[in-house]
C-alpha cells in the first residue's frame, strides 16, 4: 500500500548519491536559489560525466549532460548561443581540475558568462575513490593505499589559481558543505555576477564522500573540518 502524500510526490524527490555525499546539499541550495531568485524558465544546468550526472533529472529546468571534462565548453558554446539564459556549468574536482582544466582556465582568461560549481572531495568517487587533483599529501585512496606521496604534489587549489588570471569582474569564491547557509549566499553572489556584470563565476565547494573516504558522520565532518584549514573558505575574488 502506497501512503505517500501526493504532495510530497509533486514537490520533492530523493536524490540517487550515496548517504551522507555532500552533492545532495548542494543541489538543495541551487534548488533554493532557483525558487527564491524566480529563474527556473531562465536556466540551463550542465552537468559532468561523474557523480554529478546522477543530477540529470533532479530539477525541472532545461539540464545538458556533457562528455567528461568538457562542461565548462559546452555551457560555453551553449551561452554563445543563447546569451540570455542563466548558464551553470557543475563538475567535481576531476571533470575541472584534472581533465578539464584546460578549459576552465581559457572560459576563466576569456570571462565567458557561465557560472561554474565544482564540488571538491578530493577523490574521484564514481569510479572507485581514486586520488585526484585536490587529494592533500597523505590522504589514503585506492591509488594512495599508503597515503598521497609529496611527489604527487599539494592539493589543487582551483580558484587561486583562477584569481590570478580572470577579469576584474569576475566572481571567485570556496564553500563547505558544512556551512549550506554560506553557500547558498556565495552561489547566489555567483549567479547575480553572471547576469548583473556579464562575467565569469566561480564556485568550488567543499564536499563529503564518506563512503569513499570510510567515514561515519563524525568521522566525515571532522575531516571536512581538516579540509577547510588547507582549502580557504569565503569570497577568494570579487
Amino acid at each position: 500500500m502506497n501512503i505517500e502524500p501526493k504532495s510530497w510526490k509533486k514537490s520533492s524527490k530523493p536524490h540517487l548519491f550515496c548517504p551522507g555525499c555532500g552533492h545532495g546539499i548542494v543541489l538543495k541550495q541551487i534548488g533554493f536559489l532557483i525558487d527564491e531568485m524566480k529563474i527556473q524558465n531562465k536556466v540551463t544546468f550542465g552537468i559532468d560525466i561523474g557523480c554529478s550526472l546522477l543530477a540529470w533529472d533532479f530539477f525541472d529546468i532545461d539540464t545538458i549532460q556533457t562528455h567528461h571534462g568538457r562542461t565548462v565548453p559546452v555551457m560555453t558554446g551553449y551561452k554563445m548561443a543563447k546569451p540570455k539564459r542563466i548558464t551553470l556549468a557543475y563538475m567535481g574536482d576531476g571533470g575541472a581540475y584534472a581533465i578539464g582544466l584546460q578549459s576552465l582556465i581559457h572560459a576563466a582568461v576569456r570571462n565567458d558568462p557561465i557560472t561554474v560549481i565544482v564540488i571538491n572531495n578530493q577523490n574521484y568517487a564514481m569510479t572507485g575513490g581514486q586520488m585526484s587533483p585536490t587529494t592533500l599529501i597523505g590522504a589514503k585512496t585506492t591509488t594512495s593505499p599508503s597515503g598521497k606521496k609529496k611527489l604527487f604534489g599539494e592539493g589543487f587549489l582551483g580558484p587561486e589559481l583562477l584569481r590570478n588570471i580572470v577579469a576584474e569582474k569576475a566572481f571567485i569564491a570556496r564553500a563547505s558543505v558544512s556551512n549550506p547557509i554560506l553557500l547558498k549566499n556565495l552561489l547566489k553572489k555567483a549567479i547575480l555576477n553572471q547576469l548583473e556584470n556579464d562575467s565569469f563565476s566561480f564556485v568550488e565547494i567543499i564536499s563529503t564522500c564518506p563512503i569513499n573516504w570510510k567515514t561515519d558522520a563524525r568521522g566525515s565532518l571532522e575531516k571536512i573540518s581538516k579540509l577547510e584549514k588547507y582549502y580557504e573558505v569565503g569570497e577568494i575574488k570579487t
